[in-house]
């Protein structure tokens, strides 16, 4: 079956060098060498692919022969506020450790080490045979996929990962080394690190030391990793091609055009009024004290960073040209595909399948929002348990895909993970959620009827907060061991609200995977089809949150201010910012142009032209934050930590004038490491000395 050239023509989208984020298995090498001149060899790419490593939401990179890794401050934010304390506050005041005596274990933190990657794709579809129903079909492929998955963790002792990549259009098996034990090294303080705040958050220029420091241990020793990122000694320059290795959390470029459309008019607006009540919550309780502020600021930040980015998506939707792009790609696709008869007959009725899959959607959304756990972390670990304890019971195939044995472990850890819980914030989410509930479903609907048994949503979520022991992790340890017998046993009222919760959860779970998640996956997979057929794998995937490879120059463009916007910041620039805002006497927009007394007091010892931040045209989505810039010869320039505003659209559709990446500069992590925070030992490693 193959599509005439004209229909390729017309079919393929027009791909900008610097556009995309690409498979390691499948690097753009040829054209990279056609727009650049630039060749990347194996032994280069292997060696990016083993010193990058994932964080819990983001990416970091190994910077020297002792385990030392480098990530966004904003990535390492939770766990330097776990190891935190009312009277040490690290996130506030920062963190050096004198020695590696002085540097402090994040209990239950891990990362991960990407080793190998297989293709399984034959596996996986010929576990679905012919005439399948599409909710059978993704029964059969996950759980053909948990198979290899045990198989290859038992083969291999490695933790292993599958992934799907063009919409279903291809199956993998990704093998990673788990790291266990990561201490903190060093963090700037907050203020430095998100300097501007939520105003200046996804805006550029910017003045953000955004960067942190862990060390990796194995055996109690710190680990010497096979591959390294050198700082570059003379760091990065206009123009300059540069390269970005890291973890793309999730695009939608491949998304049908009425898929693109709901997310537009019915699905972001959904998430961004949600978040607000959210916010509006937790803004209530950190004005209540000081600890009560300390400890919502991080979940705070969070909903702030995801209402930007989604609002930006939201622009970027809107703009007409970019629907347009997609219709008219899609209209090309359908007319390639129509003039086959053996593709039309498989693909051609697939996009009005996504489309009616789409209306039930729409239909479900509210009661899918609303019979979860949201950010409620203790309603999460009682779900889970609640769950367990019938889940083990069952056959593999006929398990809650987080409880098959592939997934299994992984669940179980995460249950009993020491990361503490905040119960002042889960009882201000709580309460948000169910009051959302009731006003969105009404106070009749069945769900909000059993959740608050007559009750405010507030006096159910004091109870179920105030009365709970799920906070300590012995406890939840004691009750998934205990099974059955011990949840039946259990008086704890968040387990009580859990088991309320899950009748309803797992009946509207089931009608979005019967109903809008299978069509999705078997028919999203056969367009994919298509466009394998159109184009092989010269189009990149949707990201994943598996590792990806962008490149592009140190680049500028224009930022709606009527002039160009400087490649690079600088330390100078931020102490203009700071004083032309007022300083810390003025404390605008709460603060979010303040500097630390540090420095201020130790100002005079920068070198104030030092480059700080630089734009540059990689393509990048959240997943990126923490990832390791680097320049041709695999040296580290820069770290990732944000992109402009106007380009968020480029979670569904790439737009080449707008979409840059915003990092900060390694000479700036140098200089603030050596001149403010104490660290000329670890200045010193990085360097190499």
């Amino acid at each position: 079956m193959r599509l005439t050239a004209l229909a390729l023509l017309l079919a393929l989208p027009a791909l900008r060098a610097d556009e995309g984020m690409w498979t390691f298995d499948n690097i753009p090498v040829q054209k990279i060498k056609a727009n650049y001149g630039v060749s990347l060899e194996a032994a280069w790419l292997k060696n990016l692919q083993l010193a990058t490593v994932r964080f819990p939401g983001g990416t970091g990179a190994f910077v020297s022969k002792d385990g030392l890794v480098v990530t966004n401050h904003h990535v390492g934010r939770g766990a330097i506020a776990q190891v935190s304390s009312a009277k040490a506050d690290f996130v506030r005041d920062g963190f050096t450790a004198a020695t590696r005596a002085d540097e402090i274990k994040v209990p239950g933190l891990e990362l991960m080490m990407l080793v190998s990657m297989e293709n399984v794709t034959a596996q996986v579809n010929g576990a679905v045979k012919s005439g399948t129903a599409e909710k059978d079909a993704l029964t059969a492929r996950r759980n053909a996929l948990a198979d290899l998955r045990k198989q290859e963790e038992a083969r291999t002792g490695l933790t292993c990962e599958p992934v799907t990549l063009y919409q279903g259009g291809e199956y993998w098996l990704y093998r990673y080394k788990k790291f266990t034990d990561v201490r903190l090294a060093a963090a700037p303080e907050l203020q430095v690190a998100a300097f501007g705040g939520d105003p200046d958050n996804y805006t550029y220029p910017r003045h953000n030391l955004d960067f942190s420091l862990f060390r990796v241990y194995e055996n109690n020793q710190p680990y010497r990793p096979e591959a390294i990122l050198p700082f570059a000694p003379k760091g990065v320059a206009m123009g300059e091609l540069t390269f970005i290795s890291g973890h793309p959390g999730t695009t939608f470029r491949q998304q049908t055009h009425a898929q693109m459309v709901y997310a537009r008019d019915i699905g972001i607006p959904f998430q961004l009024k949600s978040l607000n009540r959210q916010k509006a919550a937790l803004q209530a309780l950190s004005a209540t004290s000081p600890e009560a502020r300390r400890v919502a600021a991080e979940v705070i930040y969070g909903i702030e960073n995801g209402y930007k980015r989604l609002s930006g998506q939201l622009l970027g939707l809107a703009k007409p040209e970019n629907l347009k792009k997609v219709a008219e790609a899609e209209a090309s696709l359908k007319a390639a595909v129509a003039k086959d008869p053996a593709l039309m007959a498989r693909i051609g009725g697939s996009w009005d399948r996504v489309s009616l899959a789409v209306e039930r959607q729409k239909a479900l959304l509210k009661e899918s929002a609303f019979t979860g756990t949201g950010r409620v972390t203790l309603l999460g670990h009682a779900l889970t348990l609640v769950r367990l304890a019938e889940e083990e019971a069952k056959p593999t195939a006929q398990r809650l895909t987080e409880f098959s044995e592939g997934n299994l472990k992984a669940t179980k850890a995460r249950l009993v993970s020491p990361r503490p819980v905040q119960k002042a914030v889960d009882t201000a989410l709580l309460a948000a959620s169910l009051q959302e509930a009731k006003d969105e479903l009404g106070a009749n609907h069945p769900f909000v009827v059993a959740m608050l048994g007559g009750q405010s949503p507030e006096a159910v979520a004091k109870a179920a907060v105030d009365g709970s022991r799920l906070e300590d992790a012995t406890v939840r340890k004691q009750l998934a061991e205990g099974g059955k017998a011990a949840l039946e046993a259990s008086t704890d009222p968040m387990i009580q609200l859990a088991k309320k919760l899950d009748p309803f959860n797992r009946a509207i779970r089931k009608q979005v995977e019967d109903e809008v998640t299978s069509v999705f996956t078997e028919h999203g997979g056969r367009i994919a089809e298509a466009r394998f057929k159109a184009f092989g794998k010269a189009l990149y995937p949707d990201a994943t949150f598996t590792l990806r490879l962008g490149y592009g120059p140190v680049a500028t463009y224009h930022n709606g201010t009527g002039t160009l916007a400087q490649p690079f910041t600088t330390y100078m620039g931020m102490y203009d910012r700071h004083l032309g805002w007022g300083g810390n006497a003025a404390a605008a927009e709460e603060g979010a142009w303040t500097l630390p007394q540090r420095w201020l007091d130790r100002q005079a010892k920068l070198d104030l032209t030092t480059p700080f931040n630089f734009i540059y045209a990689c393509d990048t989505v959240g997943g990126n934050s923490g990832s390791p810039v680097v320049n041709v010869k695999g040296e580290f320039v820069g770290i990732n930590f944000d992109s402009v505003y106007e380009g968020q659209g480029g979670y569904y559709v790439y737009d080449a004038d707008t979409k840059r990446a915003v990092a900060t500069d390694a000479r700036a992590i140098l200089e603030a490491l050596r001149k403010i925070m104490d660290a000329d030992h670890l200045a010193d490693e990085i360097a190499g000395k």
